[in-house]
């Protein structure tokens, strides 16, 4: 049973095709795969299936370590795109793969990068349904109280402006991120991202902005970076700051990404993925994973 592990902005995945499994992946068996001491050892599973319309190149699945499906990851869907164009699942530079969150339209810009039609955002969604039309909130979670922007891009983004970087990087984000995470507010839970403003740079493009921002992606913990948690904070950003829609530079602690805010809050989505190593299960790993319900 091959596999290979990808990441993106140390986001890291293995990526499974189903044709070549011998058995359905479950909570349990992505749990084992994903363990540090007796997995592989990953963030999560990306599971490549054919599909059946002949306008779509692939279908992703994409799994959390803790054994739970996620609708969409940026950085795992870059991931996922960059092998099935290496992997000659297509030859087209511009293609269509689907998620559970709906229909993504890659270009593929370079070797290792693509630009990504994530569809629309949304500040409504069935992810917060007591928010308002803007999806402003407010949460206290350990006598601390949040100010938050919801945003939906597949999967339920938690927003939190900070004052500046200082602020930012003394978060503790494993002490306060569960609470925020499966606060009641968020039944589906959420994901979680703090960002602040910092200063651009020369080569920036014209009428870009730059903001930090730190992740606590649902499922997982803090995590070096998150394609949808990126967009979360540069919606909000965008919202929060009015004006035109424009470019956000978003710095994480894995890298950066570009995340393009339309007028109508369509996001493309830029960055890079690379993949780290190919191998295959042992007999006995594969074993265990199939005698694991």
């Amino acid at each position: 049973m091959d596999f290979e592990k990808w990441q993106a902005l140390g986001n890291d995945y293995l990526i499974l095709e189903r044709e070549r499994m011998p058995f359905e992946l479950t909570p349990q068996r992505v749990r084992l795969l994903c363990a540090r001491s007796f997995g592989v050892f990953a963030d999560g599973v990306l599971l490549l299936s054919r599909s059946a319309d002949p306008g779509i190149v692939a279908e992703l699945r994409i799994y959390n370590p803790d054994g739970s499906e996620a609708e969409l990851s940026g950085n795992g869907a870059r991931e996922a795109i960059l092998y099935l164009h290496r992997h000659g699942w297509t030859d087209r530079d511009v293609f269509s793969i689907e998620t559970a969150a709906g229909v993504l339209t890659p270009t593929i810009t370079g070797p290792d990068t693509c630009r990504v039609d994530m569809g629309k955002a949304a500040l409504t969604s069935r992810d917060f349904p007591t928010g308002p039309p803007d999806g402003r909130g407010e949460l206290t979670v350990d006598g601390l109280v949040w100010d938050f922007q919801h945003v939906s891009i597949g999967n339920p983004q938690c927003a939190i402006h900070v004052e500046d970087v200082v602020t930012l990087q003394a978060l503790d984000l494993p002490a306060i991120g569960p609470g925020i995470e499966g606060h009641a507010l968020f039944p589906n839970r959420t994901n979680v991202s703090w960002y602040t403003e910092i200063e651009s740079a020369p080569a920036d493009p014209p009428g870009s902005e730059r903001i930090r921002a730190r992740i606590f992606e649902r499922g997982v913990g803090e995590t070096l970076s998150s394609g949808t948690g990126a967009t979360g904070a540069a919606v909000a950003r965008v919202r929060e700051s009015g004006g035109p829609p424009r470019t956000m530079l978003v710095a994480l602690d894995g890298g950066e990404l570009q995340v393009e805010v339309g007028e109508d809050l369509r996001i493309h989505l830029t960055g890079w993925a690379q993949p780290v190593f190919a191998g295959s299960l042992s007999a006995e790993f594969i074993e265990e994973l199939a005698e694991t319900q």
